[in-house]
């Protein structure tokens, strides 16, 4: 065994393993030149016999052989376990890979649905911010000084003396002082109360509240709003009935109760509270009372979504869980 012999079987073996397809190739190739029988430790076995002058370079060269042999062997090895390499040839015979297409939250659905109906009525969808002046929020909607709602156990304060608002009448006022009568418009949004989060409350919700200020706006007109919006959102079977309520922006005020079917039965369930808007909201926005009426109305988009799909509990509705917002 001399030098000669030595780079032969190094360029072998490298050759030999870096062809190797797949995992038992590689295995047969370590057996052949690293195994306890293998070509390797027989060249080191000859180690005596080669003429002292090569020696040294022979035994380094068969030592570093078998470290790169081992190391290019040990490459194969994870490279065939891992599958084929990112970056690799691309086989356009493969299938595509098409991401999986999402679905509208059902609030968002909800909401879409209920502005389609009210916007076959000629209402008009208006907006505004979540952050609001007391002013809006309570003051200009007849809300007394001493009512619970302005508690801070009640309302998000800021530290601007500024709040966020607990409903969607202030949108009410903001569009009554910018704008002359006649106007219809609903304004679906966020609102946010200090409610202990449990499977029907929620410190963060959404609802649509709706105004109609005109000449001779009478209940006449509020009530056969509200009945078409049931028939339209729940079904031509559906009925509607009106309970003597109080808020301090409507006079009268009622809750609005819907007579339909679920889970197999028909009940009543409250859905809304309404009533004609109060001459003193109007006075507060510049309105004349004596010239013109108007009804509002405002219900829980979240309450309709349960409803609607059967949910048990509102926090489904915000933990993002996948396989429950898959199913809409």
């Amino acid at each position: 065994m001399n030098l000669e012999e030595l780079n032969q079987i190094r360029e072998t073996a490298l050759a030999e393993a870096t062809a190797a397809a797949d995992a038992a190739a590689v295995e047969a190739v370590r057996i052949k030149y690293l195994g306890r029988n293998g070509l390797l430790p027989e060249v080191m076995a000859q180690l005596k016999d080669v003429p002292n002058e090569e020696k040294p370079l022979f035994g380094k060269g068969a030592n570093a052989l078998k470290n790169e042999l081992a190391e290019l062997i040990k490459e194969k090895q994870a490279v065939l376990s891992s599958g084929p390499k990112k970056g690799g040839a691309f086989d356009p015979t493969l299938p595509g890979q098409w991401p999986a297409l999402g679905s509208e939250h059902p609030i968002s659905k909800v909401t879409a649905r209920i502005t389609e109906i009210f916007q076959t009525l000629g209402f008009t969808v208006a907006d505004g911010p979540d952050i609001e002046t007391v002013w809006n929020n309570f003051d200009a909607l007849n809300t007394p000084a001493d009512h619970p709602s302005r508690d801070e156990q009640d309302t998000f304060y800021l530290n601007s003396g500024d709040l966020l608002r607990c409903h969607t009448s202030p949108v009410q006022v903001r569009y009554m002082e910018s704008h002359q009568p006649p106007i219809r418009i609903i304004a679906p949004g966020r609102c946010y109360r200090r409610d202990t989060p449990d499977a029907t409350h929620s410190a963060n919700f959404h609802q649509v509240e709706g105004l109609f200020v005109g000449e001779n706006v009478s209940m006449a007109d509020l009530k056969g709003t509200l009945a078409y919006f049931a028939k339209q959102f729940l079904g031509e079977d559906v009925k509607i009935r009106f309970r003597p309520h109080f808020f301090p922006f409507t006079e009268p005020s009622f809750e609005v109760d819907f007579f339909f079917e679920v889970g197999g039965k028909a009940r009543w369930i409250e859905i809304l509270g309404a009533g004609m808007v109060d001459p003193e909201v109007f006075k507060k926005v510049g309105y004349d009372p004596d010239k013109v009426t108007g009804f509002a109305f405002g219900m829980g988009i979240e309450r309709l979504a349960m409803i609607m799909y059967g949910i048990k509990d509102i926090r489904m509705l915000y933990e993002n869980d996948v396989r429950f917002l898959s199913q809409f």
